[in-house]
């Protein structure tokens, strides 16, 4: 299947909005986990793959760091959706009407306020356009939705309340994953890396090693460690860096902490996002 993009969740996922921004013009495939959207560009079945890897308020996502360095697939772009959270209802519906909202679990804690005014008591669904579709299925006037207007109207439901999010920054940020790498030139601007590493079992290696990022003027924009195999002793890196690799200081930065590390990963480098200047 050509000019296809995969995603985790069904349609109307904010997954698939951050596809529908991006690649407007491309075919989406829903897949039923982050394994299953990877597997699809493997196996031919999508070229892309979206997966989001953090969230402004919640961190990052569950198990992502884990399954990206195993995909053999690599980054070759971002994006940022803002999450915006609507109460979808069956058309006709009244807000004196809802007595339950329907979404993922994370979802229903980000909009307590709203629930609490309007005497809707919260109800947890498997995900979020998931809970739209099954809003429509039930075709209950009582059981309202919380998910994306796209979701809205992929399910014929009508957006009863826009935008009720408590927190008005809530973010997730998106890595787009391809079969092939698609490195942009080097001394281009605004130019991300992606790296995963393992420092040496030495003291204070991975101060040393973060010593030579400090030295050459290379910015790291992201640092995060997860453990590996359930072993308190054998931790991993993830980290997003400022430029390319074969930018001088990059280079050397790089040379310094292959230096201290059993292994280097580089998932991806990558055009940096416009979302980011406005931070």
């Amino acid at each position: 299947m050509k000019n296809t993009i995969s995603f985790q969740g069904e349609l109307g996922a904010y997954s698939h909005e951050a596809c529908a921004e991006m690649y407007p013009d491309m075919q989406v495939l829903p897949c039923n986990s982050f394994e299953s959207a990877v597997a699809a560009v493997k196996d031919g079945r999508a070229d892309l793959a979206m997966l989001p890897v953090e969230n402004s308020t919640y961190g990052r996502v569950a198990d992502i760091h884990h399954l990206l360095p195993e995909t053999g697939l690599h980054i070759i772009g971002e994006q940022f959706v803002r999450v915006h959270i609507n109460l979808l209802v069956m058309p006709g519906a009244g807000i004196k009407d809802i007595k339950h909202a329907m979404s993922h679990t994370v979802l229903l804690g980000q909009c307590r306020k709203f629930l609490k005014k309007n005497n809707i008591l919260p109800r947890i669904g498997v995900d979020t356009a998931g809970s739209a579709k099954q809003v429509a299925v039930d075709d209950n006037p009582a059981v309202a939705a919380l998910a994306s207007e796209l979701a809205g109207e992929i399910y014929g439901l009508d957006v009863l309340a826009r935008h009720i999010e408590d927190a008005d920054n809530n973010t997730t940020r998106f890595l787009v994953m391809a079969p092939e790498p698609e490195r942009p030139d080097a001394g281009v601007a605004n130019i991300m890396t992606t790296i995963v590493f393992q420092v040496r079992n030495i003291p204070a290696a991975l101060f040393k090693a973060m010593g030579g990022f400090a030295t050459n003027g290379v910015n790291m924009l992201k640092l995060e460690s997860y453990m590996l195999g359930g072993s308190f002793t054998a931790t991993q890196f993830y980290a997003d860096i400022e430029g390319h690799p074969d930018d001088a200081a990059v280079k050397r930065a790089l040379e310094e902490l292959t230096y201290f590390t059993t292994h280097l990963d580089i998932l991806g480098v990558y055009p940096m996002h416009a979302y980011r200047k406005s931070l």
